[in-house]
């Protein structure tokens, strides 16, 4: 078996990086699901993993934010840190939760109204006051690009939108605990081609503020808006650099392989 050579670019002059993994193997009881993953992810930038089913890129997604804490079994070994610090062993998880949201494949707001929805995360830490939360309930809604069409429903139940009215919702949940990191795991694919691209533009205009990290199996999503791509196989990091160096230059065969439709 041939040798896994990670090709990896530098961050561009004037970026930090946000967050990075380094020798991380993690296993689910005997499976080896990630095998030494190392790669920096840089801050007010999009980066996108990609590759085949069961190749390990929602692992690792749900890995920077402890997600899979909750799996029974699961086993990491290795270093992960945001901003310098070890999530694993200096920071609080709920701490790490308010400063890692994410957003999951299928919307799933909560079976209450669009403003109990929103208010939820503040709330749990402590938030109280009315008009603050009225505050980060609009403010949030705002960046979502979802205020000017809920804001006469706020009292009305979240199950009753649609799908992509749901998933940005879900985005504004996220955003009203103020974090710095969005994870977002596959965030369009149960969505129409319309709230595809709202979502999309709303990746743009939250970049600024915002470190996102999202996992697509829509190879034309990741060049419309990614600004880093990584290529996982079978549990490794094979490539990972500049969208468009990824898409036109690839270094690694396998990754040519695969964003030519060879295998996948």
């Amino acid at each position: 078996m041939e040798e896994t050579k990670i090709v990896q670019t530098k961050a561009p002059r004037g970026t930090g990086i946000k967050l990075s993994v380094k020798n991380m193997d993690l296993y689910y009881g005997d499976f080896h699901a990630l095998k030494n993953v190392n790669i920096d992810i840089d801050q007010n930038a999009v980066t996108a993993f990609i590759g085949p089913s069961g190749c390990g890129k929602s692992t690792l997604l749900k890995s920077l934010n402890r997600m899979n804490d909750l799996v029974e079994g699961c086993k990491i070994s290795g270093d992960i840190r945001l901003n310098g610090i070890d999530i694993y062993h200096d920071m609080e998880i709920t701490e790490l939760r308010k400063n890692v949201g994410m957003v999951f494949q299928k919307p799933n707001p909560f079976p209450m109204s669009i403003y109990d929805n929103v208010a939820y995360g503040p709330r749990t830490h402590g938030i109280r006051n009315r008009s603050q939360l009225d505050e980060i309930v609009e403010t949030s809604l705002k960046q979502a690009a979802i205020w000017d069409e809920l804001k006469d429903r706020l009292k009305k139940s979240a199950l009753g939108l649609s799908g992509g009215q749901q998933q940005r919702l879900c985005i504004a949940r996220a955003l009203a605990v103020k974090p710095e990191v969005i994870l977002m795991d596959e965030p369009t694919s149960a969505l129409d081609p319309i709230s595809t691209m709202r979502v999309e533009e709303l990746c743009f205009e939250l970049k600024p503020k915002y470190t996102i990290v999202m996992v697509t199996h829509n190879m034309q999503q990741a060049t419309r808006i990614a600004d880093k791509t990584a290529f996982f196989l079978h549990g490794e990091i094979v490539e990972y650099g500049e969208t468009d160096q990824i898409f036109s230059r690839p270094q690694d065969k396998r990754t040519e392989d695969y964003i030519t439709g060879r295998f996948g």
